[in-house]
């Protein structure tokens, strides 16, 4: 891999957590606990399971630059949300995990002479894998779970559709006018008829 395409993927990897987040604006609260199947993850457990691979990633990254040539820290990801209690633990607090994490990852890796991105651990059943070769899996690791939680969410619509997802609406600004409070352009007291008159709502379902 060049160093422009090495690049090309560590802004990828770096601009991960923030594509994490504009999909989960998109996506219903009362849908992240929602699984299609029993052998698949929801959205809440897919954000535990995200905190607790870029934990042992940040380590990873970290064995390949000091410890070169050291075996792998192994992570069983499906045995960890299995048996770390997903359910009780905090999204927001996972969502934070991940970016910060992230974020030091990426400010590391890009400080690195070229020489490093050489270095190699042993792989479990790759053998020995370069940093550059590291990099452009983790790259593609939070992409994935986003599209996972896209299936989801089509999946829950097909039983919740979106007219049943509560909306958010904000109130106009003249609709918040104070009863018998002075018109801004005559002074007067603003009269009944205008009192009278039924809010508008601007609707929002995203």
């Amino acid at each position: 891999m060049g160093t422009s395409m090495r690049l090309q993927k560590l802004e990828s990897f770096g601009h991960a957590p923030s594509l994490l987040s504009a999909v989960l604006r998109e996506l219903p609260k009362q849908m992240w606990l929602y699984k299609p199947s029993p052998d698949r993850w929801s959205v809440h457990e897919i954000i535990l399971h995200l905190a607790d691979s870029e934990t042992i990633g940040y380590m990873i990254c970290r064995r390949f630059i000091a410890e070169p040539e050291s075996p792998m820290l192994k992570f069983d990801g499906v045995r960890w949300a299995e048996t770390l209690g997903y359910f009780h633990q905090s999204t927001r607090e996972a969502l934070e995990l991940v970016r910060q994490l992230r974020h030091m990852t990426y400010q590391l890796l890009l400080t690195l002479p070229e020489p490093v991105w050489k270095r190699a651990v042993q792989h479990p059943t790759k053998g020995l894998l370069t940093l550059g070769q590291w990099i452009e899996i983790e790259e593609l690791h939070i992409p994935h779970h986003l599209d996972q939680m896209k299936q989801n969410f089509e999946k829950w619509l097909e039983t919740n559709p979106l007219r049943d997802v509560p909306t958010t609406y904000r109130r106009p600004r003249s609709s918040t006018r104070k009863l018998n409070s002075p018109d801004r352009s005559t002074g007067k007291p603003v009269t009944s008829r205008t009192e009278k008159q039924p809010h508008r709502f601007w609707i929002e379902t995203s």
